[in-house]
C-alpha cells in the first residue's frame, strides 16, 4: 500500500484514531492490508471484518503478534495496537482502496483493467496478468479475489510504481459490480459472457445481463470496452459503451472480430489455433486444457494489444502458462490414468465446456469418465440445468458417469432416462463413497473429469484421485 500517516488513514476512513502508547498521529504506515490475521506481516494493517461464523475482532491480538501496526475495527478492543474505529469495516476497506488507487493514478502511469463475466474471469485475469507483468509492475487478484473483500484487498496492493491493475469483478446480486468497479473506474472493461452462473441469485438472464453491464457503465469516459462478439448478450452492451464515450474492441471466433481464432485444434496437451489481431496473424499453443479457454486467451490478447503489447509478445508469454489456476482444468494423475480436476466452480456453460473437452482429448482405446457434482446458485433453473448436463454427458458418449451428492442426483436420473442404465451411470451420496468406487473402477487409459461447484467439495476428491493414480 502507499504510505499514509495514521492521521491521514483515519481521515480517509472517516474514523476515530485510538493511538497505542508512544505512537504519534504522524507515524507512517505502508504495509499490506488484510482481513486474515494469519497473513499479516510486520507493519501491516489488519481489518477486523465481522463474519457469519466468527468475528475479526477476536483475532486482533493474533494480528498484533504477527506485527500489525494498525487495526481497523468497529469497536475498540483490548489490544496493544493503534486502532481506527469505523462504523463499517467493509465500507472502510472500500474507502481505503478508492483513495489509494486515486492517489497512485494522480502521480503514476497506472492503467486499470476490470474483468467480469459468468465464466472465465479468473483464467482471463491470470492470462492477462502474465502478458502484462513483463511490461511493468502488475497487480492482479490472488485466486478468485473478486468480491466486496477480495477486490479492495487487491486494489490496496497498488504502489506508486504499479503500471497495471487487473481487477476481477464477481457478483451474486445486482449492484455489486457497480460498487466495486466504481472504486477505480477502469480504463478498460472486459466482458466475457453472460450465462447461467448465479442466475438464481440475480433473478434470471435479463437481470444477469444488467448486472454484468454495470462494469461497462463504470468505465472512465473515453475508455475501452473489450466485448465478446460471439455472445449476443455481451454484444448488446456496445450501445452502453457508446453512452460512456468508450470504444469497443471485439474478440471472438467469427471473422468480424478485431481479435479472433481460426484453425482450432484441441488435444491432450492444450489447444492450438491461429490468432489474428488487427490483421496480423500468429500461431498459438495454449497449454491450458479446454477449447473454451481460447476465448479467454482472445480476451487477454485483445486487452493487451490495446494497451500496446505486440501480438508476438502476447503469444510468447501465453505459451508459458501451464495452468490457469488450481482446481481449474488442472491435470493430475499420470498418463496411465489422467485426472482433470475442474471442481472449483461450475455453471451450465462451464460444465458443458468441460464435458466437451473430456470427449475431445480422449483418444482411441481410452475411456471417458465424468465425476459430476452439483452446480450452485441456479435457483429455479437448477432442476432443468442439472437435467441438461445429464443429457449432454450421454449424448457426448461419456462412458462412465459418476454423480456425487443429493443436489446433483438429477444428472444421474437423466442419464438413466437417456439409456445409461447398464452401470454406465452411478450415483453416490458422498465423495468418500465415490472415491472407493473409483479406486476399483478406474483402469489404464481412463481420462477422468471431476467437475462441480465449489460448495460440492469435489475438488478434494479430484486431489485424492490425482494422488492415488500418480
Amino acid at each position: 500500500m502507499i504510505a499514509l500517516t495514521l492521521a491521514q488513514l483515519a481521515h480517509v476512513l472517516n474514523g476515530r484514531l485510538e493511538l497505542a502508547p508512544g505512537v504519534a498521529p504522524e507515524a507512517v504506515v505502508s504495509g499490506d492490508v488484510d482481513t486474515d490475521s494469519r497473513l499479516i506481516r510486520p507493519g501491516g494493517i489488519f481489518v477486523a471484518k465481522p463474519g457469519e461464523v466468527t468475528d475479526g475482532h477476536v483475532f486482533v491480538d493474533a494480528a498484533v503478534e504477527r506485527g500489525a501496526a494498525v487495526a481497523i475495527v468497529e469497536r475498540v478492543v483490548a489490544a496493544s495496537v493503534t486502532q481506527v474505529v469505523v462504523a463499517d469495516a467493509i465500507a472502510a476497506l472500500a474507502d481505503l482502496a478508492r483513495h489509494v488507487v486515486a492517489e497512485v493514478r494522480k502521480t503514476g502511469d497506472l492503467r486499470i483493467v476490470g474483468i467480469t463475466g459468468s465464466n472465465g474471469k479468473t483464467t482471463t485475469k491470470n492470462l492477462l496478468a502474465r502478458i502484462l507483468e513483463d511490461e511493468g509492475e502488475t497487480v492482479a487478484p490472488r485466486a478468485s479475489f473478486n468480491n466486496e473483500v477480495g477486490a479492495p484487498l487487491t486494489m490496496l496492493r497498488v504502489t506508486p510504481s504499479t503500471r497495471f491493475l487487473v481487477s476481477e469483478f464477481g457478483a451474486s446480486g445486482p449492484g455489486e459490480i457497480a460498487r466495486l468497479a466504481g472504486l477505480v473506474e477502469p480504463d478498460v472493461a472486459v466482458v466475457l459472457m453472460v450465462g447461467m452462473a448465479h442466475a438464481g441469485g440475480f433473478g434470471g438472464m435479463e437481470a444477469t445481463f444488467a448486472a454484468k453491464s454495470e462494469l461497462v457503465r463504470a468505465i472512465r469516459p473515453g475508455g475501452l470496452t473489450v466485448l465478446n462478439a460471439d455472445d449476443p448478450r455481451v454484444a448488446a452492451m456496445a450501445p452502453i459503451a457508446a453512452e460512456q464515450s468508450a470504444g469497443v474492441r471485439w474478440f471472438g471466433r467469427g471473422p468480424g472480430a478485431d481479435v479472433r481464432a481460426d484453425d482450432v485444434v484441441v488435444g491432450g496437451d492444450g489447444t492450438r489455433c491461429v490468432v489474428t489481431a488487427d490483421g496480423v496473424s500468429a500461431p498459438l499453443h495454449l497449454r491450458v486444457l479446454g477449447e473454451h479457454h481460447i476465448m479467454n486467451a482472445l480476451a487477454a490478447i485483445a486487452t493487451a494489444t490495446a494497451l500496446g503489447v505486440p501480438l508476438a509478445e502476447c503469444i510468447t508469454r501465453l505459451e508459458t502458462v501451464q495452468l490457469a489456476e488450481r482446481w481449474r482444468m488442472q491435470p493430475l494423475g499420470s498418463e496411465r490414468v489422467r485426472i482433470i480436476n475442474d471442481a472449483y466452480n461450475a455453471s451450465p456453460d462451464s460444465m458443458s465446456a468441460a464435458l466437451r473437452t473430456l470427449a475431445q482429448i480422449t483418444g482411441p482405446g481410452e475411456r471417458t469418465v465424468a465425476v459430476l457434482g452439483a452446480m450452485s446458485e441456479l435457483g429455479e433453473y437448477a432442476d432443468e440445468e442439472h437435467d441438461r448436463v445429464g443429457l449432454l454427458a450421454v449424448r457426448l458418449g461419456i462412458q462412465r458417469i459418476v454423480v456425487v451428492g443429493t443436489d446433483a442426483r438429477r444428472m444421474y436420473l437423466e442419464a438413466i432416462a437417456q439409456g445409461s442404465w447398464d452401470a454406465e451411470a452411478v450415483f453416490f451420496a458422498t465423495a468418500d463413497e465415490a472415491y472407493e468406487y473409483l479406486l476399483g473402477e478406474l483402469r489404464d487409459g481412463d481420462r477422468v473429469l471431476v467437475k462441480s461447484s465449489n460448495a460440492a467439495g469435489l475438488r478434494f476428491l479430484g486431489d485424492r484421485l490425482g494422488e492415488s493414480f500418480s
